[in-house]
C-alpha cells in the first residue's frame, strides 16, 4: 500500500477508537457496561444488530463466495424478514417485560438451574468458536500486506479487540458501529463503482451484468429441491428462517444489542428494518463479487490469489513445476480475454446463436483453467502440507490492493477492520455477559456488589478475547469464512431455539425432559452434519424440531413415572 493508504487506514482506525472511548465514559455498573441503561433509540439498535452481523467475514469473503459460486448464497438470508416479524411478536416482549439481562436468565425461571446453565454453555462454545474465525479474517489483511506470520497477526489483532472491547462495553460497542457502518457502506458502494470504472472502455454496467449472467454468477433464485444442496430458495427460506429466528432470538451478541432499547416498540423498529435491510443489503455485496470475475475475465487474474503463498512455491522444490502450471494458466487466461470480448459483441448484436456458440467456447476456455489452477493448487498442498489452498477469502482483497487509486485502498481495509472491531466486540460483550450473569453470578458469588461485577466482567471479557485469539490460529485450514461461520452456528442454533420454543409454547413440558432432549438433539444434529446427509442450514430446524418431539416424549414417560411415584406413596399411606 502507499504512504496515502496508510494515513488513511491509520486516521480512520483511531478515529473510531477515540470516538467510541468518548462515547463510553461515565460506565459504573453492569447495566451501563451491558446494556447502556436501556437508553438506544431504534436506528442505534439498528445499526448495531446489522453491525454485530455483518462482521469482516461478510465483507471480506462474501464477494470472493460469489466469484466462485455465483450469487446463489443470498437466498441463505430469504428467511429472515419473516423471522424478525416472528421476533417481535413473541421474543421481544418477553425480554424486556423480564427486565432480563441475557436471554437465558426466562429459561431457569420457566424450568431450572440446569436448563439454563446448558443453553447458555451451547451459546458460550458455539459463539466463541465463531468469533475466533471472524479475528481471523482482519488477520489475513494483515499478514497478506506486511508478510507477517499469520499466528503472530491474530495475537495482535485479538489484543487490541480485547483493549477495545474492555474499555468501551455495550454502548462503544453501539455507537462506534453506527459510525463505522456509514463508512463501509460508502467505501464498499465506492469498491463497487471501480469495478466498473475500471473495465475496459464500452464496457459497462448493463454489459458487466450480462455477461455475468452468461456466466452463471447471476444465480440469485435456484428453486431446484436438493437436500444437500446448500444454497436455493426452499433451504433459504426454511433453513434460513429458522437459523435467523435462533441467532436474533436466542444468541446473546443480538439479544444484548436490542435490549439495549428504550423500549419494545424501538426494538421492534429495529429488528423490523433489519428485516428489511439485510437482503439488499448482502446482494450487493455479492453483486460486487460477481462484477469482480467479469474484471477478471477481462484482465488475467492470478492462478491463486493468495500472492505469499505463491511466493513461498517459488523458493521450493516445486517452483519450476508450478511456474509451468501458472504459464498455462495465464496463457488461457489471454484466451478468455478474447473470448469474453466476443461473447460481448455477440450480446450486443443480439444473435442467440452466436452468444450460445461464445458462451460454449468461453465456458469450455473457464473449464480448462479451473483444471489448470487445481494442478497449480495441488502443487501448492506438495510445497507446504499445511497450507490453506483455499483463497475464497483473498479475492476481493487482491483486487482492492492491486486495482484500486491510493487513499480507496486504505479505505476499504479499514472498512474490513472496522466491521471486524463491532461484531468481534459485540461477541465478546456477550461472551462476557452470559458468562457473569448465567454462571458466575447464578452459582459462583451471588453477594457480589455492582463493582465487583463490573470488574470480574471486564476480566471475563479478556479471558473469552484470549480463548478466540487460540481458536483463531486454527482458522486456516475452514475454506470460505463466510460459509465456516455459518456452518458451525447450524450445529447449535437449531437445538437452542427449540429449547426456547418448548419454554413459550409447550407450558406442559418440564426443565427434566427439555434438558435431556437437548442434549439428545445435539449429538443428533453432529451425527447428521458428520454424515453430510442434508446440507447445514437445515440443521436448523431439524435441531429445532428436535428438541420439541423428543422433549415432548420424555415428558410423557416422565409424567407417568412421577404419577406412578406419587401413587404408590399414597398407596402407603393408606
Amino acid at each position: 500500500m502507499s504512504v496515502a493508504d496508510w494515513i488513511v487506514l491509520g486516521v480512520t482506525l483511531v478515529s473510531i477508537i477515540l470516538y467510541g472511548v468518548w462515547k463510553s465514559r461515565g460506565q459504573r455498573d453492569m447495566q451501563g457496561y451491558f446494556l447502556d441503561n436501556q437508553s438506544m433509540p431504534w436506528y442505534i439498535v439498528l445499526l448495531s444488530i446489522i453491525g454485530t452481523q455483518a462482521s469482516a467475514v461478510t465483507f471480506l469473503s462474501a464477494p470472493g463466495q460469489a466469484y466462485t459460486d455465483g450469487m446463489r448464497f443470498v437466498q441463505y438470508y430469504f428467511g429472515l424478514p419473516l423471522a424478525m416479524v416472528v421476533l417481535c411478536i413473541t421474543f421481544v416482549p418477553i425480554f424486556h417485560k423480564l427486565k432480563v439481562y441475557t436471554a437465558y436468565e426466562y429459561l431457569e425461571q420457566r424450568f431450572d438451574l440446569k436448563t439454563r446453565t446448558l443453553t447458555s454453555g451451547l451459546f458460550l462454545l458455539q459463539r466463541a468458536l465463531s468469533t475466533g474465525i471472524s479475528i481471523y479474517a482482519p488477520s489475513i489483511i494483515l499478514s497478506s500486506l506486511l508478510g507477517w506470520n499469520i499466528y503472530l497477526t491474530n495475537v495482535i489483532m485479538g489484543g487490541l479487540l480485547i483493549i477495545y472491547t474492555v474499555s468501551g462495553g455495550t454502548r462503544a460497542v453501539s455507537y462506534t458501529q453506527t459510525f463505522q457502518l456509514v463508512i463501509i457502506f460508502a467505501a464498499m458502494f465506492l469498491a463497487g463503482w471501480m469495478v466498473v470504472h475500471l473495465l475496459p472502455e464500452g464496457v459497462g454496467f448493463k454489459e458487466a451484468l450480462q455477461v455475468s449472467g452468461k456466466m452463471d454468477k447471476l444465480n440469485v433464485i435456484v428453486t431446484d429441491f436438493d437436500w444437500k444442496d446448500r444454497y436455493n430458495i426452499w433451504s433459504g427460506l426454511i433453513g434460513g428462517f429458522f437459523l435467523a429466528l435462533s441467532y436474533f432470538g436466542t444468541d446473546q451478541s443480538q439479544v444484548g444489542r436490542y435490549l439495549t432499547a428504550r423500549s419494545v416498540t424501538e426494538s421492534r423498529l429495529g429488528l423490523l428494518m433489519n428485516g428489511l435491510v439485510k437482503v439488499p443489503m448482502q446482494f450487493l455485496i455479492l453483486l460486487i463479487g460477481a462484477l469482480v470475475f467479469v474484471f477478471y475475465l477481462y484482465f488475467r487474474a492470478p492462478v491463486f490469489f493468495n500472492e505469499a503463498q505463491i511466493n513461498k512455491v517459488y523458493k521450493s522444490e516445486q517452483g519450476a513445476a508450478f511456474r509451468q502450471a501458472e504459464d498455462k494458466y495465464n496463457q488461457l487466461a489471454t484466451l478468455k480475454q478474447q473470448q469474453v470480448k466476443d461473447m460481448a459483441a455477440a450480446i450486443s448484436s443480439g444473435n442467440e446463436t452466436a452468444i450460445a456458440e461464445k458462451k460454449a467456447l468461453l465456458k469450455d476456455t473457464e473449464a480448462r483453467s479451473a483444471a489448470a489452477r487445481e494442478d497449480a493448487i495441488a502443487l501448492i498442498k506438495e510445497a507446504d502440507p499445511a497450507a490453506d489452498t483455499n483463497d475464497t477469502n483473498y479475492i476481493f482483497l487482491h483486487f482492492v490492493v492491486n486495482n484500486l487509486p491510493k487513499g480507496l485502498v486504505g479505505l476499504l481495509i479499514a472498512i474490513i477492520f472496522l466491521a471486524a472491531w463491532g461484531s468481534i466486540a459485540a461477541a465478546l460483550n456477550s461472551l462476557a455477559s452470559t458468562t457473569v450473569i448465567d454462571i458466575y453470578q447464578r452459582m459462583i458469588r451471588k453477594d457480589g456488589t455492582d463493582e465487583h461485577y463490573l470488574s470480574v466482567s471486564r476480566w471475563w471479557t479478556v479471558f473469552w478475547g484470549l480463548f478466540c485469539i487460540v481458536v483463531a490460529q486454527f482458522a486456516s485450514q475452514l475454506g470460505s469464512l463466510i460459509e465456516a461461520v455459518n456452518i458451525l452456528g447450524s450445529l447449535f442454533y437449531g437445538v437452542i431455539l427449540g429449547i426456547f420454543l418448548v419454554a413459550f409454547y409447550c407450558k406442559w413440558i418440564g426443565g427434566a425432559a427439555t434438558f435431556w432432549a437437548a442434549i439428545i438433539s445435539e449429538v443428533g444434529v453432529i451425527v447428521i452434519y458428520l454424515l453430510d446427509i442434508v446440507s447445514f442450514l437445515w440443521l436448523n430446524a431439524i435441531g429445532c424440531f428436535l428438541v420439541i418431539i423428543i422433549a415432548a416424549v420424555l415428558q410423557l414417560f416422565i409424567g407417568k413415572r412421577q404419577s406412578t411415584a406419587t401413587s404408590g406413596i399414597t398407596g402407603n399411606n393408606k
